[in-house]
């Protein structure tokens, strides 16, 4: 065999290696490929509207980008509850749960004889009794029905010598007999604006006529003038008065009229002045009609008003110093 044709033999053989290699490789690459395309595990498909961002609540589907500062919070805001209604000064103190006796251990009780004996039967052993037989509110601030360590005292300066948290005042029976309704509304006024001077930080309570039985009175007295017609206007006056004041009115009357607005025979002795157990509800009704100073004045005590000087008004004790009331 020749040179030249061992030589072209050669190079065939080699080109045919070649191609076979070349042929092996490509299997190999397309193997390795399909098998690593499905050996990936696929992703999941995640609905449009189930994606949230980053910033939200919740499972999140995505991640934000690598360089992607995560967005600020959103301080939440919490709702303010609404403040309290004001006090309606217009209407007399609701119902609650009774307080006990304590309750009044810083009160003063402002009155005539029916507060004094309200001091005396009720069983409230406590409070300051500052009534006193034939008191008026047309003479309160002039009439030295007092006496407190030897010294004479009218019970507007009789409040001023020590600082209560709770003011009781129940005036007006003896001066049901005069026909004087504008006079009793303003020295009413007068009144609380003085009581409000000396104890700006007291609830002031304005407590209606208990009725009265005008039979009973006219037997026992003679006297046809004290009438539940009269105080039933009275206690109108009273609660006007409360309501231009702001100071709170608690209307004892409900707690002893029957159905005919009078005071029941069983309740006295005289259609005026009130047995034991009588006073003892009563005491039961002021227990159970409290409101607190903070209640009616959310922003403080309210401005003291400084009252005119005005001319007395009619004297309502008889000539030994006593009254009705």
């Amino acid at each position: 065999m020749s040179r030249s044709y061992r030589g072209k033999r050669f190079g065939r053989r080699a080109a045919v290696r070649a191609v076979a290699a070349l042929v092996v490789l490509a299997v190999i690459v397309s193997v390795t490929a399909f098998y690593l395309n499905n050996s990936r595990p696929a992703e999941p498909s995640v609905p449009a509207g189930n994606l949230k961002t980053a910033e939200g609540s919740g499972d999140v589907s995505g991640s934000a980008a690598p360089n992607q500062e995560p967005a600020a919070s959103q301080p939440q805001t919490r709702e303010e509850e609404p403040p309290p209604p004001a006090y309606d000064f217009s209407q007399p103190v609701p119902e609650r749960e009774p307080v006990e006796n304590s309750y009044f251990d810083d009160a003063a009780f402002v009155g005539d004889s029916r507060t004094d004996g309200f001091m005396l039967y009720s069983g409230i052993g406590t409070g300051e009794n500052l009534a006193a037989n034939g008191v008026s509110i047309f003479r309160l601030a002039e009439r030295k029905s007092l006496t407190i360590d030897g010294e004479k005292y009218t019970p507007l300066e009789a409040l001023a010598l020590k600082q209560y948290g709770k003011i009781y005042i129940a005036l007006g029976v003896n001066e049901l007999g005069y026909n004087n309704d504008k006079g009793y509304y303003e020295k009413f006024c007068a009144a609380v604006d003085e009581v409000r001077r000396v104890q700006p930080n007291a609830v002031i309570y304005i407590q209606s006529l208990i009725p009265v039985n005008e039979a009973q009175y006219l037997a026992a007295t003679g006297h046809d003038y004290l009438t539940n017609d009269h105080l039933r206007i009275y206690n109108q006056l009273m609660q006007q008065v409360a309501e231009e004041k702001k100071v709170a009115y608690v209307n004892v009357y409900e707690a002893f009229a029957d159905e005919n607005g009078s005071l029941p025979e069983g309740d006295s002795r005289d259609g005026v002045h009130l047995y034991k157990e009588s006073c003892q509800r009563w005491l039961e009704y002021l227990r159970t009609h409290t409101v607190e100073f903070d209640t009616l004045y959310p922003d403080g005590p309210p401005p003291v008003e400084v009252p005119d000087p005005e001319p007395a008004g009619p004297d309502t004790s008889t000539a030994d110093g006593s009254g009705q009331g």
